[in-house]
Formats: structure tokens, C-alpha cells, sequence
């Protein structure tokens, strides 16, 4: 399956938000809101580039895309945040979240048990939230 969303005449900057939307919901439009008072411009870098050209691309399916940026953030390791919005879209976009915590357990192999750990403390926070649980501990 490919992106929904073909590469059009529209501008970068509408394709993006566009894509935003679609993938991370509130959880982007709240990344986009906290940069209004210090780096606007930096919100609409993200909307053009990592969504309006790479997510947008044809050739992996939006489920893909969210499975390798799930994988990265996790192996980083220091992206906490940014781990949980994409734990979110990848919920938005058809992962389960037992694929989520696979995909979670796998990176134990190639980044390191703590990486997994915090990954798995991430998605724990995540799934609570939508599971409507207040009380999850943060990761």
C-alpha cells in the first residue's frame, strides 16, 4: 500500500499540514501550537520538509513510515517526546499496540535494553492516555 497522499501542485506547506493531521492529530497540531511563541518558522519546517516531502512520498505506506520512526526515536534514546507522538500516530495510522510493543522489544537487539525500557515506558503512557487511565506515570 502507498501514502494516500500523492506528491500534487499543491505547496509543500499544504501538503504537510495535511499530513500532520492525518498522521499525528492533536498530538502534531500540539507539537505545531507550542512552537508559535518561540519558532514559528520552525513549524513550518516540519510541516514542509518531514511531511510535506517525506511523508507524502510514494513507496511506503504511512504504517511503514510510522514502524521505522518508532524504531529511530526509541533507538536514539533521547527523544522521549518525540517517541510518544509517534507512538500516537502510529495508533492513527493502523498500528496495533501490540506491534507497537514489538517493535519496541525488538530495538533491546540492536540499541540496548535501556532504549527498549524507555521506549516501553513511552508506549505505556500512551496507550494509558488513550485508554482514558490519568493515573499512567510519565515515562
Amino acid at each position: 500500500m502507498t501514502n494516500p497522499t500523492p506528491l500534487t501542485p499543491e505547496s509543500r506547506l499544504e501538503r504537510g499540514r495535511r499530513a500532520l493531521d492525518a498522521i499525528d492529530g492533536q498530538a502534531g497540531r500540539d507539537v505545531i501550537d507550542s512552537l508559535a511563541g518561540i519558532a514559528p518558522d520552525f513549524a513550518t519546517y516540519l510541516f514542509e520538509f518531514p511531511f510535506g516531502d517525506i511523508y507524502s512520498r510514494p513507496g511506503l505506506s504511512l504504517r511503514d513510515r510510522e514502524i521505522a520512526t518508532v524504531a529511530a526515536l526509541a533507538a536514539m534514546g533521547t527523544a522521549a517526546p518525540q517517541l510518544r507522538v509517534h507512538i500516537e500516530a502510529g495508533l492513527n495510522v493502523g498500528l496495533t499496540q501490540e506491534e507497537i510493543t514489538e517493535i519496541l522489544m525488538q530495538m533491546a537487539v540492536y540499541a540496548g535494553f535501556p532504549a527498549a525500557l524507555n521506549g516501553l515506558a513511552a508506549a505505556r503512557e500512551v496507550f494509558a492516555a488513550r485508554a482514558g487511565d490519568v493515573t499512567a506515570e510519565p515515562a
